[in-house]
Order: structure tokens, then C-alpha cells, then sequence
């Protein structure tokens, strides 16, 4: 009887994938929606199930994948299946909402990896390069259309040189899509499978959200190195230039961090700390400020300050 629930679950599961991929596939503006919803059914049936059901379901899913759009769809299935057997199996396991997170932002940061190798394999040439190479043919091509287009030869070089160096941040942005995939994934989930009546763990509020001291020293030793400098296309020069953001980042997280800390143990309406967060997010300037706050909070744990100012 258990075995014929298990099978019949897995059926209707294997169902709903077919239908969102389709979705996915065949319908461009539902589909940017129905995309995020592709790892769902296999956070829940692992969840519910166990991971050995969770794979068969996810080998399932690459003959519907490709039933349905042929080779094309089927890397579909791999990430996001993989992605929410790991995401279900770390539900299961009663792990923290961060451990969760951390276990999703891996599975999809080494999908990522392996999607951009592959792109390298059927090209045979850097996709990152590929996509410079057509930004600059679309610059070429509106300046020779529209006369007013960057006619200062200033803003059209550091157009260009903005372009160029995209093609060194492969690794950034693979971690950076991972890491969002694994985030929309963890959210989304969390909120089916507490709808759904299961005990889940939710990530810590945003306020508590901590990286440990050892990303300071990181931060200014790669921001040291970025001081002195590196040939361009040596070994030195890709790892400062993708990590150097990476840990901004985390310095710019930190910060916000301690910021809708402060303001809740000043108890002010959230609205304030979100106004800043936007404002730190399009004013350069106020996001430089915020990073140094982060900076103080790794040095000198700030909020532990903030929290003996109540007493």
C-alpha cells in the first residue's frame, strides 16, 4: 500500500514537472514565472519520500524533459531536479534554514559550472566572450544608426573596457547565479512545504544574518592585492577580480545586516531600513558607507555594542 502511494505520488509529481516545463519551454513571459517552480516537485517528494525515491523521480524527469523540447530541455531537468533533490533531502534532514541554503547555493553554483563548460565544449570558445563580442557589435551597430549615440569617445572606450573586462567575471557570475537559484529555491519551497503542513526550518531574519570574522581579513587582503595590481589575463588577475566583488558583497550584506539590526532595537518601523537598503543599492556612495558599517561589525561585532546601549 505504501509502495503503490509512493508510486502514485510520484506520477502526479512527475506530472506537474512535465506541465511547468512545458510552460517553461513553449510560453516566454509565464515561463520566466513557471521556471522557478521547475525544482518543487522534487523538493517535495524527496521530503516526503527519501532521497532514493528523489533520484528515480529525477532520472524520470530527463526522458519527459526530453519527450518535451529533446536535448535542449534536458540540462533543465539536471539543475533544477538535482537542485531540489538536495533542497528536500536537507529539509528532510532537519538542517537550519542557512545549512539548506548553503547545500542548494553548492549544487547549483557546480551546475552552473558544469552548464558553462558544456557551453565551452559545443562552441569551443568562451561563452563570456561570445556574449562581449555581441554587446560590441550592438554598440558598433547604434552608433552607426544613431548619430547622437556615446558621441563622446570617453564614454564609448569605457564602454568598451567595461565589456572587456566581463569576460574575466565567468566565475563571479556563475556563483552569484547559484547562489540566487539556490535562494529562490530555499524560499519558495520553505513556503509550499509549510503550506502543505511540514515542519520546516526559515532562514534567520535578515537583521541576525552574520558571516564569520575570517571574510574581513579575506576582503582586505584581496582588496590590498587589487591595490598593487596584476597583469592582465594571469592567474592573479581573475581571482582579484572575481573575488574582490564576491566580498563586497558580503561586506554590503553585513552592513544592511547591522543597519535593520539597529533599527529594530529601535524599534522604528521596518520601512526605514528598507529604504536604505534601496537607496544603498542605487546610490554608490551610501553602499561605500554601509560596507565600512559591515566592516566595523566583522572587526568589532557592532551589534553586540548596539544590543549593551539597551541595557
Amino acid at each position: 500500500m505504501k509502495n503503490t502511494r509512493t508510486l502514485t505520488e510520484g506520477a502526479l509529481l512527475a506530472s506537474v514537472f512535465a506541465i511547468l516545463l512545458a510552460i517553461t519551454t513553449y510560453v516566454p513571459l509565464l515561463g520566466m514565472i513557471t521556471a522557478w517552480a521547475l525544482p518543487l516537485p522534487f523538493v517535495i517528494y524527496t521530503y516526503r519520500r527519501g532521497l532514493r525515491p528523489g533520484i528515480m523521480l529525477w532520472v524520470v524527469s530527463f526522458f519527459l524533459a526530453f519527450v518535451i523540447g529533446g536535448l535542449v530541455t534536458v540540462p533543465s531537468a539536471f539543475i533544477f531536479g538535482s537542485g531540489g533533490i538536495v533542497v528536500g533531502e536537507l529539509y528532510r534532514r532537519k538542517l537550519s534554514g542557512f545549512g539548506v541554503l548553503i547545500g542548494a547555493g553548492l549544487v547549483y553554483t557546480a551546475n552552473m559550472l558544469l552548464a558553462f563548460l558544456g557551453l565551452i565544449l559545443v562552441f569551443g570558445e568562451n561563452p563570456m566572450q561570445l556574449a562581449a563580442e555581441l554587446m560590441r557589435e550592438q554598440i558598433d551597430a547604434a552608433q552607426s544608426t544613431l548619430g547622437g549615440f556615446a558621441q563622446n569617445p570617453e564614454q564609448l572606450e569605457q564602454m568598451y573596457e567595461v565589456i572587456h573586462t566581463l569576460v574575466y567575471l565567468a566565475p563571479v557570475m556563475i556563483v552569484g547565479v547559484g547562489v540566487t537559484l539556490a535562494l529562490l529555491t530555499k524560499v519558495l519551497s520553505y513556503y509550499l512545504l509549510k503550506r502543505l503542513g511540514h515542519e520546516v526550518h526559515s532562514l534567520p531574519p535578515f537583521r541576525e544574518w552574520r558571516f564569520p570574522r575570517s571574510f574581513l581579513w579575506y576582503y582586505l587582503i584581496v582588496m590590498i592585492l587589487a591595490m598593487v595590481g596584476a597583469e592582465e589575463g594571469t592567474m592573479m588577475f581573475l581571482i582579484i577580480w572575481n573575488l574582490f566583488p564576491l566580498l563586497e558583497v558580503i561586506i554590503a550584506v553585513q552592513g544592511f545586516a547591522v543597519i535593520f539590526y539597529y533599527f529594530y532595537k529601535k524599534k522604528v518601523t521596518a520601512v526605514v531600513p528598507i529604504i536604505i537598503l534601496v537607496a544603498g543599492v542605487l546610490l554608490p556612495p551610501l553602499l561605500y558607507i554601509i560596507r565600512i558599517i559591515g566592516i566595523i561589525d566583522l572587526g568589532f561585532d557592532l551589534r553586540k555594542r548596539i544590543s549593551g546601549q539597551e541595557k
